[in-house]
């Protein structure tokens, strides 16, 4: 029998989910992730699941994966020995970057500190200009003196960032050459392909990030495709990129930078599921696991998606205070809001939680592996919202004295509070602070969180959503199935894709059809080769946007075209009509007459996603009795005091059921907590749906 099984795994800073799924079954799990060898952790729990089955590696068809390695190198400064080469002049653009000030009042201010340390900066003679004319030829002689520099000086990793290069990349790909003969198994990214676009600062950032990382992802994913052919299976391995789609194994270990958000993208292509399944227009996705919490705004069933992404910001909200890569992301904002999160108080007497996090080793106090300063995870024990004999599958189990004993000692001793006041007050800050990050969020999309529905999802956000949604004004709360594994479950929806964004400089009224057709073929050919390699044989679909904007102005806006025409007599004049009509939506006006010059182009060439079929509506569900199988006591956050509330057993609630809150309803991957103003039903796709009681007239 051919292989039938399809796996998922998410590595996250403190749990490793792992879903498998055949046929109608789908089976899942959560382990602790293996910092030292993540793959030991995906193993694991692929080894359980498939007992659970009954089956073995060998049946394994496919094996779509995300991680957060690349993310928390950067972050912890933990990639390569990464060396920079750059066009002669040049060789500070990483640390003079746009010459902004993210605060510009804070006197104090610190600027993101650059991957790259200046001794490690080279430059060599050459220059290119925007249109790809060579003004001074690439000096070979340069570039073999900086490669003994670079030897001496043991850098493992190469980006290369010549001025122009995405008009022009033959200098950077001789350069490569040149290294590859004298520093053979040195890794060398070059801007032209990573991101091959205007604004030097940030094509120069994105590719230096891209070579920090790739030594280290390279290995990682080379031992985890080892490991599981010497277990017997044959499936490819595909990596869940930043922008929502899945690249080959070999694609994401050359452009590894594309893996940053990896994990949290997953979550949004699940939330991006479910509220087409319901009809759901407008969703605010909240994914809270051990580390970090992700927001996302979710428009007409498709996630908000950019062009640039930010890693470790200095100031959590700030724009401009972290490391830019110019990749294709799903827009959404994280903070370090986890199960895992540290609390702290401060010398003012205030709480503070995150970002640092305990992670799996020791993790939280609760889990008795030597951790001894509070978490949320604790708190949440303290508060009666987990089950200490079944948390995570009842796989670990958790100590809810030394729970206590943390919050006593890191927040009670300091603020003069019982363990219940120290878990009471950190909960409430940690949702702040997630509630804060969603308005902020939404007030930069120029969007209302107000009257949203709230998916949520991750082992720690069915704990927090109703209360989250008490802080936004948010009504209506979606918890889908298997929710503790949501971006894993993410990433078995997610398309094979492949995009590429080129710069090409070109004014509407000069405009060269030709020209314009043959940049975009070049970019279709190179995006469908590497889309191929994770399609697997099923059908792909292009799609290409030009980035235009009124000459003059200092950034673009993304308008969707049909690549048959660019070469049609006509064309200057519908990209134009077409221009001014996303212009015209985007800020309610546009300027006829205006000088309109393109900058970009992009090609999307990706398998189809087929629209889930729409679940018949709750309301016209056959109401079904449902009985508790157990009381707890609660702490009502909202009122201040314990009650004692009923305890559902997800896996014997089936679509119909009904109960008010205040509950709590669990399940292997996590727990839902329902507030006391909160009703809650099981819809036609097994998701718990919790409503806003409206009062009694």
């Amino acid at each position: 029998m051919p292989p039938t099984l399809r796996l998922a795994a998410d590595i996250g800073g403190t749990f490793t989910d792992i879903v498998l799924v055949g046929g109608d079954r789908r089976l899942a799990t959560k382990v602790l992730t293996t910092p030292r060898a993540p793959e030991e952790a995906v193993v694991a729990g692929t080894r359980l699941l498939l007992a659970e089955a009954g089956r073995t590696f060998a049946d394994l068809a496919l094996f779509v994966h995300g991680t957060t390695l690349a993310t928390n190198a950067i972050i912890e400064r933990k990639g390569a020995a990464t060396a920079l080469i750059a066009t002669q002049g040049f060789r500070d653009t990483i640390e003079i970057a746009d010459e902004g000030r993210f605060d510009q009042y804070d006197v104090l201010i610190e600027k993101p500190r650059p991957l790259v340390p200046r001794h490690l900066r080279f430059t060599v003679p050459e220059r290119v200009d925007v249109t790809g004319d060579v003004l001074l030829p690439l000096d070979e002689a340069a570039v073999h003196r900086v490669a003994g520099q670079l030897r001496i000086a043991g850098a493992t990793a190469v980006a290369v960032a010549f001025m122009h290069a995405y008009a022009h990349g033959h200098h950077e790909q001789r350069v490569r050459e040149i290294l590859a003969e004298a520093l053979p198994g040195v890794y060398v990214s070059l801007s032209s392909e990573v991101a091959g676009e205007v604004r030097e600062y940030e094509r120069t950032s994105t590719t230096v990030a891209n070579a920090y990382v790739q030594p280290l992802m390279a290995s990682y994913l080379a031992r985890l495709d080892e490991a599981f052919r010497a277990l017997g299976s044959t499936a490819p391995i595909q990596l869940m990129t930043s922008g929502g789609s899945l690249a080959a194994l070999d694609t994401a270990i050359r452009f590894p930078v594309r893996l940053v958000e990896s994990g949290p993208a997953g979550g949004a292509i699940l939330a991006a599921h479910i509220a087409a399944e319901r009809g759901e227009t407008q969703i605010l996705s909240f994914d809270m696991g051990g580390t970090t919490a992700k927001i996302c705004l979710i428009e007409n069933g498709t996630p908000l998606k950019g062009r640039t992404f930010e890693v470790d910001r200095s100031s959590r909200f700030m724009k401009g205070s972290g490391l830019p890569v110019r990749i294709p992301v799903i827009e959404m904002v994280e903070i370090g809001a986890g199960g895992g999160s540290l609390a702290r108080v401060d010398a003012m007497g205030r709480i503070h939680v995150g970002p640092e996090s305990a992670g799996s080793e020791p993790g939280p106090a609760c889990y008795g592996r030597g951790g001894t300063r509070a978490t949320v995870t604790d708190a949440d024990l303290a508060l009666g919202r987990i089950d200490p004999a079944n948390f995570a599958g009842g796989r670990i189990a958790l100590d809810a004295v030394a729970a206590e004993r943390a919050l006593d000692a890191g927040i009670g001793a300091a603020l003069g509070l019982d363990a219940t006041g120290a878990a009471y007050g950190l909960s409430e800050i940690v949702d702040e602070n997630m509630a804060n990050a969603a308005r902020v969020h939404a007030v930069e999309q120029g969007i209302d969180v107000a009257g949203r529905t709230l998916v949520a999802f991750g082992g720690a956000a069915p704990l927090h959503a109703c209360r989250l949604a008490m802080k936004l004004g948010i009504r209506r709360v979606v918890v889908p199935t298997d929710a503790g594994v949501g971006s894993a479950v993410g990433f078995l929806m997610a398309p094979a894709a492949y995009e590429i964004v080129r710069s090409r400089h070109m004014m509407l009224a000069s405009y060269q059809p030709a020209v314009a057709a043959a940049f975009a073929a070049s970019l279709r050919a190179e995006a469908q080769a590497l889309a191929e390699r994770a399609a697997e044989g099923r059908p792909l679909v292009t799609r290409v946007q030009a980035f235009m904007r009124y000459a003059g102005q200092g950034h673009e806006i993304a308008v969707a075209i049909d690549e048959g025409a660019l070469n049609s007599a006509d064309a200057a004049e519908w990209l134009r009509e077409a221009f001014e009509r996303e212009y015209q939506r985007l800020y309610a006006r546009h300027i006829p007459g205006g000088r309109i010059e393109i900058m970009s182009f992009s090609v999307l060439v990706t398998t189809e996603i087929v629209a889930p079929k729409p679940l018949p509506q709750l309301a016209s569900l056959e109401v079904k009795p449902t009985e508790p199988v157990a009381r707890r006591r609660l702490y009502d956050v909202a009122k201040r005091q314990w009650t004692e509330v009923a305890v559902y057993d997800r896996a014997r609630l089936s679509a119909g059921c009904r109960f008010a809150g205040p509950a709590v309803v669990v399940e292997a991957g996590t727990s839902t907590v329902v507030a006391a103003d909160f009703d809650a039903a099981v819809d036609a796709g097994g998701a718990l749906v919790l409503t806003v009681r409206e009062p009694r007239r």
